[in-house]
């Protein structure tokens, strides 16, 4: 039986010293970055894949901290991007409004680059035994999970994971995906699990 075991990780909270730019990690997302490596200390990790802004790279590093001899890799697949260019008819003004922002290019370009991070992710090896990383954004964390439950293309809006949670898909030649965990933050202080929900969510 082939495996691909995939652990997927939004990046640390991203330092807001500037409003735009490709800015790294604040000191809570450094902190959230290094408790997600201690938490997978020990555990078999045979690569760490991240996506190419400074924010996901700086959390794959401090990671990778705990995971001696784990190769890091750059992956543009593992990027921010629009997974999946939703018809926002009868869907919440919020998330309407939401969608409304995104520009032409965006969504055509972004549902292309998630249908290879699909490929190359969200799917099980050609033989053997494979456990890998992805440090990568919300949108794309939401949209692996969607794939793997079959749910409808419009189910990723709304799928909100915390910074440095860890969520956990099987992938197998003999059966569907298997999601063994969602948004699990265990390994952080309840101060750092912000999820990024507006404030009338958030209980």
């Amino acid at each position: 039986m082939a495996t691909r075991l995939l652990f997927l990780a939004r990046h640390g909270e991203q330092d807001r010293a500037e409003e735009e730019g490709n800015t790294g990690l604040s000191a809570r997302g450094r902190r959230q970055a290094t408790l997600l490596g201690e938490r997978l200390r020990g555990a078999r990790i045979d690569a760490v894949h991240h996506g190419p802004l400074a924010r996901a790279a700086e959390t794959a590093a401090l990671v990778a901290a705990a995971l001696p001899g784990v190769p890091v890799r750059v992956d543009d697949r593992a990027g921010d991007h629009l997974p999946h260019d939703t018809d926002p008819t009868g869907l919440p003004e919020r998330h309407a409004a939401f969608l409304a922002q995104f520009s032409e290019r965006e969504r055509r370009k972004g549902p292309r680059v998630t249908a290879a991070a699909v490929a190359r992710f969200a799917t099980a090896p050609a033989e053997g035994d494979v456990r890998e990383l992805v440090v990568t954004h919300n949108f794309l964390v939401a949209w692996l999970v969607r794939h793997a439950l079959e749910a409808p293309a419009r189910r990723w809006i709304g799928l909100n994971h915390a910074n440095c949670a860890l969520t956990v898909i099987r992938f197998s030649d003999v059966g569907p995906p298997t999601v063994l965990a969602v948004n699990d933050a265990a390994h952080l202080p309840p101060e750092l699990r912000a999820t990024g929900l507006p404030d009338d969510y958030r209980f």
